[in-house]
């Protein structure tokens, strides 16, 4: 991201958490986000990604409330369906905090945000690195699942901070807890965190036993 701020148009969702470095499919359907996907084709590819807050059933169809920090990214490929939806792919570029919701004559919600960046590690975090690793891998065999399915994500030579968002966002299924891994920018803190939540996870599969 080239600079600190940024306005970009929201595409606000339940259940989605969308992290740097990772790749998000969505199927759009409504109509105020089929004219958000056609105008960022036209324009720069980029949107921001953001999770709805509880509660937000009863205003959805308006401006329901959204959490403060988000995903922006850009589409990489998209599908214009004959019914006029879209699949589009999208890959997160950076943590966005939202600032304000502008005004504006389009049927989307458009936001003025705050690139917000990593706070580096004090330390060495190869201990947290070395910890999500090694319960990555118990996971998989738990799941029966191939070994070598993580490898991108838990791959030798990559930012911690970025392991750690990319496991975030394949791995850990809690909402919530995805969300608190977004808008934790001290990379220290997220890589312990990540490697607690997968120990925990593997712990529940496991019935427990260590």
């Amino acid at each position: 991201m080239a600079s600190d701020a940024t306005v970009v148009p929201i595409f606000p969702l339940p259940d989605v958490t969308f992290f740097p470095h990772t790749l998000l499919p969505l199927h759009v359907f409504e109509a105020r986000y089929r004219a958000m996907v056609m105008d960022a084709l036209a324009r720069d590819r980029r949107l921001c990604v953001v999770k709805l807050r509880p509660g937000f059933e009863a205003t959805y169809e308006g401006k329901p409330p959204v959490h403060t920090v988000g995903g922006v990214g850009e589409i990489v490929s998209w599908e214009r369906l004959s019914n006029g939806r879209y699949n589009i792919l999208v890959r997160g570029q950076a943590r966005v905090r939202i600032d304000r919701e502008l005004p504006t004559d389009t049927l989307y919600r458009v936001v003025r945000a705050t690139v917000l960046q990593d706070v580096p590690p004090k330390g060495d975090v190869a201990a947290s690195l070395a910890r999500i690793r090694t319960a990555c891998a118990t996971l998989l065999r738990a799941l029966d699942r191939p070994a070598d399915l993580l490898d991108t994500a838990l791959a030798e030579g990559q930012p911690s901070g970025v392991v750690a968002d990319r496991i975030a966002a394949a791995v850990i299924p809690d909402a919530a807890q995805r969300q608190e891994l977004l808008e934790l920018l001290g990379v220290d803190a997220r890589a312990q965190r990540v490697a607690t939540a997968v120990e925990t996870l593997v712990r529940e599969l496991q019935g427990g036993r260590p």
